[in-house]
Order: structure tokens, then C-alpha cells, then sequence
């Protein structure tokens, strides 16, 4: 499924997975084609080896989810692929970096979405004064009881959203790897579960450099996902402002009419299904390929590990669910490739000279592996 995109700053590559299918769309391949009156039917054409499945995906869970986009679009203009995006990592269990220039809805799409789902949020600036302990929570004194207790920080949430995370030390960057990985945080030896279900969703700003720290390859390789946001169309831009100029405030959601149409009841049973869709041994052996091959190309210092294969498996079935399927094709591996593995590779300095980016070199794969029929 292609979907219209206008390139952002620095971007080659789609920003994102498609938006949702249209509800209706066939949870199964055509097994034939109608005949033309008075004329023989033809043959039912062979079905791929991998279009196999014991499974159907429900299509009143598949419908509560897809109607989020209809709920967030009331605060949020022309960001169809950033919100599958983030359904797919809720269904993952996954954690979002989101890239985008100042202004573009970062931080409303994160509150929109949250409010939608009926899901705790909470927002944290990143600076370069932040210190671990505001994440994570730290241990603190009581002059009456002469005791140690520990205040929860702010992680322990359903939606985290770390606002310019690359604008804090890695010191604190850190605070989060175990939190996003382990979904715990351990305070004086100490672990604590973190609510589920429980997302980092980062934001960036692509242009500015000054004051940043990049984020180093182990903390970029726990995302599930990078999407980038676009500047929007001109259409989608004039209905921005023909919003607030008819009274929007993107701070009082509750007045643009968003209201919950799902919630982690739903979502939990929604990723119990995904688990269940099923890919063909050639399928998996195309999404191995495609990281692989990002090994062997001479324009990256560092390719997909074997992490972002398992993190591309998990996202094309999240994906084939969305569409319908209780199976995974190639073309959904394709259509995930960009958003779970552009910032999981690291170009060579002489290949960024030439002016080579990630969403190249991933273009050059996905046209250089053979896609199993």
C-alpha cells in the first residue's frame, strides 16, 4: 500500500508505514478473477507459499484502532503514517523516536494519542542539567520516620514523552536503556516494574546541532521505530490555521472534541493477536537477508544487528494485522524497513562526503535482495 509523502528536511526515504488500510480491505489474497459473461472462468492463480494461515484477525479490534486516526486527526492535521507508526509500536511494545523540525505537531500528536487511548502521560524536557534521578525516580530522606523512601519519577507512566532527548547529557540518555529495555528501574539495587503498558516516545530536531548530544548506537537501537515527521502539504497547512483561526487550542484537547476510543484493555488484546500471526520460513528468511545485506555495504560502518531483524519481524506482523492478515507477506517487511531500520546503520564518513544517507543505502537493499514469490 503507497500513500502520497512530501519529503522533509534531510529525508529521502518515506517518513513512516502507510496509514491505516481502509476498513474493508480483503483479509485474504483474490483467489480467482470473475469471468466475463459466456466465457470459460479462469483458473484460480497459485497463492504465494507464505499466504497460509490458521488465523483471522478480529475486525472489531483492528476497527477500535483504526478509528484512532479519525480521533487524533481532530487535533493533528496530515500525520496519518506518524500515528500507525505508533499504534505499531503499542501492538510491539515497542519505543518511538520521533524526528521532525520545530512546530510540525511532535509533542500534540504524543498528548493526542495518549488522550485517545485513555493511557498516563507525562512529558519530560530534556536539558543538559537533568539528572538521572529526575527520570528514574531517586530515594529520599524523611526527618520524621529517620527513613529512606523512594518518589517515583516520571517514567513510571504509560506514555513517556522525552521532549529533545539529544539535547541532555548521555549520562542521562542512559537513565532510560533500562527502562525501555527491561521495562524496570532499578534505584539502589532495587528494580520497580514500570506500569504496562509503557512507551518512550523521544523527540529530535534534525537541524540543530549546537547544544546536542547524539544519541549513541546502543540507545538508538532500543527504538523500535524512527519516523520522521514532514513538513505538511499546503492543503493540510492552510487547515492548520483555518483551525485556530476559527479558536483551536492545541492545549485544551478536551475543547477539540478528542475523545477515548480505545483503551489498554483493547490494546492488550490486540497485541495477543498479533502474536499470533504467522510467517512462512522464506519471509523470515527475506527479512534476514535485507539486514544482512546492510552489513556487507560498503557506504555503512555499522548495519542492522540482529536485534532490528527481530524488531522488522515484529513490526510486519503488527503491520499484516492492520491490514487484515494472520499472515506476513514481503511487501509488509518492505513497507517497514525504512521506519525500523534508518537508524539502526551508520554511514562511512566518505560515503556522507558523496552525500549518500541511510534511506539510500536502504533503497539499494531492498532493490538488490531477491523478494521470495
Amino acid at each position: 500500500m503507497t500513500h502520497p509523502h512530501v519529503p522533509g528536511p534531510d529525508q529521502q526515504g518515506p517518513a513512516g508505514p502507510p496509514p491505516f488500510p481502509p476498513q474493508g480491505a480483503p483479509a485474504q489474497p483474490p483467489t480467482g478473477h470473475q469471468a466475463p459473461s459466456g466465457q470459460p472462468a479462469q483458473a484460480p492463480p497459485a497463492a504465494p507459499s507464505y499466504a497460509t494461515s490458521t488465523f483471522t484477525p478480529s475486525a472489531e479490534l483492528r476497527q477500535g484502532l483504526g478509528r484512532l486516526r479519525a480521533e487524533v486527526g481532530k487535533a493533528v492535521v496530515g500525520q496519518d503514517a506518524a500515528v500507525t507508526g505508533l499504534v505499531i509500536a503499542l501492538l510491539c511494545r515497542g519505543h518511538v523516536l520521533l524526528e521532525g523540525v520545530p512546530g510540525v505537531a511532535k509533542t500534540l500528536l504524543v498528548r493526542t494519542l495518549s488522550a485517545a487511548l485513555s493511557l498516563d502521560t507525562k512529558r519530560v524536557q530534556f536539558t543538559p542539567d537533568l539528572m538521572p534521578g529526575d527520570v528514574t525516580g531517586s530515594l529520599v530522606y524523611d526527618a520524621r520516620t529517620a527513613e529512606f523512601s523512594f518518589r517515583e519519577g516520571p517514567v513510571f507512566t504509560n506514555l513517556l514523552l522525552a521532549d529533545e532527548i539529544n539535547r541532555t547529557p548521555p549520562k542521562t540518555q542512559a537513565s532510560l536503556l533500562e527502562a525501555m529495555e527491561e521495562r524496570q528501574v532499578s534505584v539502589d539495587g532495587t528494580p520497580r516494574r514500570l506500569p504496562d503498558p509503557f512507551l518512550v516516545i523521544a523527540t529530535q530536531n534534525p537541524v540543530e546541532y549546537e547544544g546536542t548530544y547524539p544519541l549513541p548506537e546502543a540507545q538508538l537501537d532500543r527504538f523500535l521505530l524512527k519516523l520522521t515527521l514532514p513538513l505538511p502539504e499546503r492543503d493540510h497547512e492552510v487547515e492548520v490555521l483555518r483551525r485556530h483561526a476559527h479558536g483551536f487550542d492545541p492545549r485544551d484537547l478536551g475543547a477539540a472534541g478528542v475523545q477515548p476510543v480505545s483503551g489498554p484493555d483493547e490494546l492488550a488484546a490486540a497485541r495477543a493477536e498479533v502474536a499470533q500471526v504467522q510467517v512462512a520460513n522464506e519471509v523470515l528468511g527475506y527479512a534476514v537477508d535485507l539486514c544482512r545485506a546492510t552489513r556487507e555495504s560498503p557506504s555503512l560502518s555499522l548495519g542492522v544487528s540482529p536485534r532490528g531483524a527481530t524488531a522488522l519481524l515484529a513490526t510486519a506482523r503488527a503491520w499484516a494485522w492492520l491490514s487484515g492478515r494472520g499472515y506476513v507477506t514481503p511487501d509488509d517487511v518492505k513497507a517497514l524497513a525504512h521506519p525500523t531500520l534508518r537508524h539502526r546503520v551508520q554511514l562511512r564518513a566518505e560515503a556522507e562526503l558523496e552525500g549518500v544517507t541511510a534511506e539510500s543505502v536502504l533503497d539499494t537493499v531492498l532493490a538488490a535482495v531477491p523478494v521470495p514469490r
